[in-house]
């Protein structure tokens, strides 16, 4: 493991992903994941990596030990997180610490605590026994050649109730050598302002480097981090996309692009903030969860816009609706159309897609008819651009092209003894001036309807091979009730390098479905580059 010394050391970002954001409902990380993750971080620039706590677990012993061996990080430190000493023992013989030693890792997170009631409740000592563990546990390490830091749980809640002895953990802590002392809202009850107040009178009266650890029960994990900044913070804690215990931790890449865009400080290496959407997402599928599209900065619907009147300013402005460039993060401004959308969304769109239609009014106005009166009967666009490509490409083209002439399908399905079930469905169509008889069987009656058009066409067309269905999704439309309310289908497809959405909507799934599918044959055969024959 090599470790780089950074020439700038007056502000730190610190990555807590692999130890507190590990700590959310739904995430199990393996060691391969976590030394994945630590590539990613330290990819994207971070200065300080929390990997876990040697010792305390044997995964988190075994990702230090081929850290050492398997990772080369170019930006970030590793950092071994701990607690401090025993009550009543020596730090010099304390297991805990010695497996922090052990570790390897340059730099060293202590847990202590900061509140009165905690110390006296939970740790069963004295408040002046908890002062000496700081001191003690800091000197040790210290003496270890090991960087410290000093995470200070509970700390608002301590603050208010004895504000006096959470300054003295503070002072203790610093005094001992600690190169930060991190005010943590362990809770996450606290808001902006009274962060703001906290941490500008903890710096004022003890002088010490502080830094911020916000969970996000409030919602303003990332305010309040900022907040601290604002008060003279100059290290901050988060995780990668929010991730940790309960609703989680300050989102490291909202709170990142506030440092850089808002801030005008540079806290990442030159280039790196145009990789944070690439990277939000990638670790996003180490962690084995989807992205939130609506996350700040690099969520997929961050920079997308629907309504009429804001596609009309952005056509002459992209900035009228945009806070900042979306390429500065490594994202992209997306049109959304829909039964809102005027003809500035359908140009803009059109753009996007590559078609001009800011020269013909009535090609544009046709368009935005269109999918007003298809959204009317329950399609919706906004999720499915290649319907809508298709139904952009009818218009321009005067009418639908096909690559086959459907005669007719159907699907049988039967329940057999023992639970068996069996799902058969036969196409019959034309394509090249053949007819083509063609049946498939599947674990369901839109899985074989997606056997059988295979069969019928991938001898005339054998881009199809490389096409599948990765995503199928039903919703039962407002209407009639139950099982005789319309439906609508969105089906994911692609080719193994590119993806596309195409949906269906018709009086039942089957239907609906066979719509969808027809769509993403058309659409996928396209962009492989075939001309419509029919």
């Amino acid at each position: 493991m090599t470790e780089v010394s950074r020439t700038d050391d007056s502000f730190h970002v610190f990555d807590t992903t692999l130890r507190d954001g590990a700590q959310r409902e739904g995430i199990n990380l393996t060691v391969a994941d976590k030394l994945a993750i630590a590539r990613y971080l330290d990819e994207f620039g971070v200065g300080f990596i929390e990997g876990g706590w040697p010792g305390a677990n044997p995964r988190d012993t075994e990702f230090f030990a081929r850290a050492a061996a398997e990772l080369d990080l170019r930006h970030a430190r590793l950092v071994a997180f701990g607690a401090t000493r025993r009550a009543g023992g020596k730090a010099a013989e304390d297991p805990q610490l010695a497996a922090l030693v052990a570790s390897g890792a340059p730099v060293v997170t202590l847990v202590a605590k900061a509140h009165d009631r905690h110390v006296e409740l939970a740790l069963r000592t004295t408040l002046d026994e908890n002062l000496e563990m700081v001191r003690d546990s800091v000197e040790f390490l210290r003496a270890q050649g090991r960087r410290v830091f000093i995470d200070c749980e509970h700390f608002f809640d301590g603050y208010r109730a004895n504000r006096e002895y959470a300054l003295a953990v503070v002072r203790t802590a610093h005094q001992a050598g600690a190169d930060v002392v991190v005010l943590c809202d362990t809770n996450g009850g606290m808001l902006p302002a009274g962060v703001r107040e906290t941490v500008a009178d903890v710096l004022a009266v003890t002088g010490a480097r502080l830094g911020i650890h916000a969970q996000d029960d409030t919602g303003c994990a990332v305010a309040n981090t900022l907040a601290a900044v604002d008060a003279g913070a100059t290290h901050v804690q988060c995780t990668a996309n929010g991730y940790g215990e309960r609703v989680g931790n300050a989102n490291l890449f909202p709170v990142v692009g506030a440092l850089e865009i808002k801030y005008d400080r540079r806290v990442l290496p030159e280039g790196r903030l145009a990789e944070m959407t690439r990277l939000s997402h990638a670790i996003a599928e180490v962690v084995n969860l989807t992205p939130s599209t609506h996350q700040p900065y690099v969520g997929y619907s961050a920079f997308a816009h629907k309504a009429g009147l804001h596609a009309s300013a952005i056509k002459v402005d992209p900035d009228l609706y945009q806070h900042i460039d979306p390429e500065r993060v490594g994202n992209t401004m997306r049109m959304l159309v829909s039964d809102m959308a005027g003809r500035a969304s359908v140009e803009l769109k059109g753009k996007e897609l590559g078609y001009d239609l800011s020269s013909d009014r009535d090609l544009a106005g046709r368009v935005v008819a269109k999918v007003k009166e298809q959204e009317n009967l329950g399609y919706t666009y906004e999720s499915a651009d290649a319907s809508f490509e298709l139904l952009l490409r009818d218009e321009v083209r005067g009418g639908r092209e096909r690559f086959y002439t459907l005669e007719s399908w159907r699907t049988i399905s039967e329940q057999g003894p023992n639970g068996f079930t069996g799902n058969e469905a036969t196409v019959k169509l034309w394509a090249k001036g053949e007819r083509r008889v063609a049946t498939g069987e599947g674990n369901g009656p839109v899985n074989a309807l997606d056997q059988a058009l295979r069969t019928a066409l991938e001898g005339i067309y054998p881009p199809l091979a490389r096409f599948e269905l990765v995503d199928y999704k039903v919703r039962i439309l407002e209407g009639q009730h139950g099982t005789g309310s319309k439906t609508r289908v969105l089906i994911e497809s692609t080719d193994g390098t590119s993806t596309w959405s195409t949906v269906g909507v018709a009086d039942n799934v089957v239907a609906a479905s066979w719509l969808a599918l027809e769509d993403a044959y058309t659409y996928g055969l396209i962009r492989a580059g075939l001309e419509p024959t029919d």
